[in-house]
Parts: structure tokens; sequence; C-alpha cells
């Protein structure tokens, strides 16, 4: 594992993430599949066309349906879903707590009750190491809690520090599991969550002491679940100076095209969203000139593609009044091409914006990116 960092512009970065499964360049967008498929019909070969670097699989999800001890016998996620870059795992701590419902937290770690079938499931720091070994994914996501954004302090200091706890942990068992005959990827890097709601003297604190591990990467948890975006912004500025700028820098499940934009401005390398695919499967598509809802009526007779010059799948071949069509006829089709469509925009906005860190202008990239999108169409 190596992370070089290639350039700056104030405090963002432009770098490249060398793994396992090969090289990322940041910064990046992972598109989310949560169950080792993003959804909307959208296979692998499309993720190449689409230019996916990396993939972002559940590990809860994948360990209550299909389950990870099969995975690992049936040689690991990247030869179960035929994908040869990079996955990120993530540690399934946030489903656990948003999904379960009846929880139960403990030193130890988790109890809570599936939400497919009700059975009863334990997860700690050690069983989410392994769940994400036998899925065998380039990096692994420390297990931590996500407190709500707007919760007691009282309440977020003694959730850190477990987290602080449970990461070292993690630590611990990663190393273990890497170290194991069988194990799939003896290379699989472990990445610490920065947590703290929005009390920034909290995530200050936390930043330094999980920094002092030397882990491989390290993630910005909790943000994106409840507070404005002021308030995300204002923690960003004040954590990442406190987070190592020679290893990459996550902001977990961010965001918007204008999230990932001011949040590249304030040091961020890795990003995740559902929103492109999940917007996509209900007809509204991301442009330059903002976004688009393909079931109004204005464009049953447009035969424009959804961005005249974009090179996705769906504008290279089809129109807006065709797309709109299937959409309105509910087939799969119109979903799919609207998913690869936002897929496409996202992962060409990372490209653009590399290319202005390498050329030094990305102040004005920025610039002239949110107007244009803030502008609309004429």
């Amino acid at each position: 594992m190596k992370y070089e960092l290639l350039k700056t512009e104030g405090k963002a970065k432009r770098g490249r993430f060398h793994t396992v499964h090969g090289v990322i360049e940041t910064p990046v967008f992972m598109n989310v599949g949560t169950v080792a498929a993003i959804k909307g019909a959208v296979s692998t070969d499309d993720l190449r066309q689409i230019k996916t670097q990396v993939e972002l699989s559940n590990t809860y999800h994948l360990h209550v349906r299909t389950g990870d001890k099969l995975i690992k016998e049936l040689g690991g996620l990247h030869k179960f879903m035929a994908w040869d870059k990079p996955i990120l795992t993530d540690s399934g701590g946030f489903q656990v707590f948003s999904l379960a419902g009846i929880r139960k937290i403990k030193e130890e770690g988790v109890t809570f009750n599936s939400h497919i079938d009700g059975r009863k499931i334990f997860m700690g720091p050690e069983e989410s190491m392994q769940i994400q070994s036998n899925l065998g994914s380039t990096i692994a996501m420390a297990f931590d809690e996500c407190p709500p954004a707007l919760a007691e302090r009282k309440y977020v200091e003694d959730s850190v520090a477990r987290t602080t706890r449970w990461l070292n942990r993690c630590k611990a068992e990663m190393a273990r599991l890497n170290s194991l005959d069988d194990t799939i990827n003896k290379e699989q890097l472990l990445f610490g969550i920065n947590q703290g709601a929005v009390y920034n003297d909290i995530r200050i604190e936390h930043a330094k002491i999980i920094s002092e591990l030397d882990l491989p990467g390290y993630a910005v948890g909790g943000l994106a679940v409840g507070e404005s975006h002021e308030q995300m912004y204002d923690v960003l500025d004040h954590v990442v100076p406190y987070l190592p700028q020679n290893k990459p820098t996550y902001l977990m499940g961010v965001g918007t095209p204008a999230n990932i934009l001011e949040s590249v401005e304030r040091g961020i390398d890795f990003f995740d969203c559902v929103y492109p695919s999940r917007n996509g499967r209900h007809g509204h598509v991301y442009t330059n000139h903002g976004k688009l809802n393909l079931f109004n009526q204005k464009f049953e007779k447009d035969m424009r593609p959804i961005e005249e010059g974009c090179g996705c799948p769906a504008c290279r071949t089809y129109s807006r009044a065709y797309i709109r069509h299937l959409l309105k006829a509910k087939e799969m089709l119109g979903m799919r091409l609207c998913v690869l469509h936002n897929l496409y925009f996202y992962n060409t906005m990372m490209e653009e914006i590399r290319d202005a860190l390498d050329a030094g202008m990305f102040a004005t990239y920025k610039k002239n990116k949110l107007a244009s999108m803030e502008a609309g169409e004429e």
C-alpha cells in the first residue's frame, strides 16, 4: 500500500493510492453496490464502461443474506461478482444502528435482529473484521458507532471513546486475520473512522488519537445524518487538518455534486453516496445544467440525449423522450439507463476535478461547475 500526494491546491489534495487490486486516482467517487451489485441492473462490465474505479459493498447486507462464509468458499467478493478492481466494504456499523430498530450496545459489541428474518445477530469489532476478511475486500472499514449528528454531548463523548476502543480491537484482529494461511486477501487495508457528531472539539481530539495508530486511511463518519450542509462543512474545516495529509481521507455517505466539490476543497479524497443510483431509479438525472426529472411532460417529444456531449451508454444512443417512455411504462431499461448516466456523470466529474487539480485550476473549475449547475437549462 502506498498513497502518493501528487499535488495540493489550498487544502484540496490530488493523490494516487496503490492497492493490491490496482491504483485508485483521487479524489474518487466510489459506486455503491450494497449487495455486490449496483441497484438498477448495472453489471460489472457496465462499471468498467462508466469509469468506475472503486465499488463499495455492504458488510451487514452480505452477512445477513447469502453470507460471508459462503462468499469466501466461492473465492471471495471479487471473484463472486466478477470485478477485479478495488472494493471497499463498510463495517456494517451504520446499518446495525440505522436498520436494526431494537439493539443492545455493550462494550463487546451490538446485539440486534436481522431486518430480513428477525434472527438475533451479534456483531462487534472482531466479527466485523472476520466478515470483511471473508469477503476479501481491498479496504475494510473499522466497526464504529454512528451517533446521531445532533445527539447530546455526553452520549457522543461516551460513544466516541467506545469507538476508539473498538478501533484498536479492529486493528489487532485484522493483523491476526491477515497472517492466516486461508485468508483471501492478506493485504487487506483498514481505515479508521472519526466520529464526534457536530462537536468540533470531540472530533479534533478523536482525530488526534486515531492518527497515532498509523492506519492506511481515515474516514470522517457520522455526517449527512441530520445536520445541515453548513454544519457538515464546518466539521470538515475543523477536523480534516488533524487527519494525516499523507493518507487518504474518506467522507462517508456524501453526497450531492455540490457537497463533493465543497469537500474536495476541504481535503477529502474518497466519497460514496446512493444519490446517483437512487435518483436515477426515480427518473432524476444529473447534468452540467442541474438535475432533470424525466417524468416531466415537457420531455415527451424531446429527442435530445439527457446531456449533449455526454459519453455514457444512455446519451450515446437514446433520447429523453424514449427514456421517459420507458420510465412511464415501468420498463427496467429506463431505470437502468438513468442510473448508468448518473454514475457516469459522477465519475466524469471526479475525473474533471483531478484534471483541474493537476492543472492548478480547481478553484476556477469549482466556481464554474457550481454556477453552471445552479443556472439550469436554457
